[in-house]
């Protein structure tokens, strides 16, 4: 069955990179139909809107959505268009790739970010020109939908890892129930997970990436600690992303427009077709994702490919080092 993949390129440099992970899927053996949508900065100037209905429209209509960049915009296109999928899951690898400098060339950690929630629901108020408050929404069911979702994911992926990120001891009722709520989860399953407050596991990335597979976060801690991750491997252009929904997802580089190289023909790519390989292993073209990431990856090197089956296991890693082997490894010395 034929399958309709939206395409919208956006801004920048989403005009140059979207093109070229376009041309890989249609290289692969999968049944698609690309159907372009128009979104951005250059739409809103011609039409009033970053955001047509009739993309809008396409987006909901499609199986997936492939998605470049916007510019200033950004807020008015991507966090509608999310919506329009129905997305609940944020899911964000990280990975260092052989050949670039990253910290721990061992690191491969994949983000579970709730997208609904959180200080990004929205609710904000000014009650003077000196006050202005935001309100934090959190439920159960948003919160065990991620952990099961992050559960899945890990099993699906072949990581044994799972941590759950919060701040449970400052915000006691919100994250305080996602905690709650993931542990139910972890505790039905049978599943071994870790906890940890979130600004201590941004320290710890940064100590030992090596030592962390899935992280399952709210909405915000996801947010900056995958753009952390993206500073231990090598940037934000490495960076894929998707917004997955129940019948609906939407593939994305983290990365943004990046206005400053936009036509010049410098781009890098790479972000773009990791994000192609992601919407391939979401359509269950597992075969193809595979080929699309070992090919799509700096000085590819098949062999760290993690994604294969649900079979795949990573060997059992060592305790984390202790704080002064691990400073001292920060500082250049082992």
């Amino acid at each position: 069955m034929t399958e309709q993949i939206a395409v919208i390129p956006g801004d920048g440099i989403g005009q140059e990179v979207t093109p070229a992970a376009v041309d890989v899927l249609k290289a692969v053996d999968a049944d698609f139909d690309f159907v372009e949508g128009e979104a951005g900065d250059y739409v809103a100037e011609q039409a009033g809107t970053p955001l047509p209905e009739e993309t809008k429209e396409l987006a909901a209509e499609s199986d997936a959505t492939l998605f470049g960049a916007a510019g200033e915009s950004a807020a008015d296109v991507i966090l509608p268009l999310r919506e329009i999928v129905g997305s609940f899951a944020n899911v964000r690898p990280a990975t260092a790739y052989p050949g670039l400098d990253a910290l721990d060339p061992d690191t491969d950690m994949v983000f579970i970010r709730e997208n609904t929630q959180g200080v990004y629901s929205g609710i904000e108020s000014r009650l003077s020109d000196n006050v202005a408050t935001l309100t934090r929404v959190v439920t159960r069911d948003a919160s065990e939908k991620i952990a099961e979702y992050g559960f899945d994911y890990a099993e699906e992926h072949g990581y044994d890892n799972v941590t759950i990120a919060h701040k449970a001891n400052v915000m006691r009722e919100t994250d305080g129930l996602f905690l709650e709520a993931a542990e139910d989860v972890a505790q039905r399953r049978g599943a071994d997970y870790d906890t940890e407050l979130m600004d201590a596991l941004a320290m710890k990335l940064v100590m030992y990436p090596e030592q962390y597979d899935v992280i399952i976060c709210p909405n915000l801690a996801g947010d900056v600690l995958s753009d952390l991750s993206a500073g231990l491997v090598g940037g934000l252009g490495l960076l894929p992303s998707a917004n997955v929904g129940e019948d609906n997802a939407l593939f994305e580089p983290v990365h943004g427009s990046a206005p400053d190289i936009a036509g010049e023909g410098v781009a890098n790519p790479t972000a773009m077709l990791l994000s192609a390989a992601m919407l391939l292993d979401h359509l269950e073209y597992d075969d193809e994702a595979t080929r699309v990431t070992e090919q799509s990856r700096p000085s590819s090197n098949p062999a760290r490919t993690r994604r294969t089956s649900a079979a795949t296991r990573r060997p059992t890693r060592s305790r984390r080092p202790s704080s002064t082997a691990s400073e001292l490894r920060l500082l250049g010395i082992r």
